[in-house]
């Protein structure tokens, strides 16, 4: 087992968020983007600011980041590859995307259960491709 290569992790996260990101943005903010205004709206709030959407995609960055991390520390025991990073992925998406929407979008009731269902399947889209994308820059040496 040799030593993480934290510059190849960086880029291939990096590679990831961008790939999180640009599949969010169809998702999140095009495709379920009345959704999203509508909920917002029965919550008594205004759709999300240019602000706050910098931060979803700094978030999708950290995601990805993470998620090649991930992938790099199972590598040695899963091997490398695709098989690998859709595993990375799916751990990543359970605890960045699906716990969370089910506290708080389901069973809370913030939004309903259409944009629930909708977005959270859209977030495994997102990780797992942007996994599989970082995981293919990643190198050891």
């Amino acid at each position: 087992m040799g030593k993480i290569n934290v510059g190849r992790l960086i880029l291939g996260g990096i590679v990831a968020g961008i790939a999180i990101d640009l599949l969010d943005y169809f998702v999140d903010g095009i495709w379920l983007a009345p959704s999203w205004d509508n909920g917002m709206a029965l919550l008594g709030r205004t759709a999300l600011s240019p602000v706050q959407i910098i931060w979803f995609n700094v978030i999708g960055f950290l995601t990805g980041i993470v998620a090649v991390w991930i992938y790099v520390a199972i590598r040695p025991r899963f091997g490398p590859g695709v098989k690998t990073a859709i595993c990375a992925g799916l751990a990543v998406w359970i605890l960045a995307v699906l716990f969370p929407n089910i506290s708080f979008m389901c069973i809370a009731k913030l939004f309903s259960n259409q944009l629930t269902m909708y977005t959270t399947l859209g977030g495994l889209v997102e990780v797992v491709i942007g996994t599989v994308a970082g995981a293919s820059v990643y190198r050891e040496t």
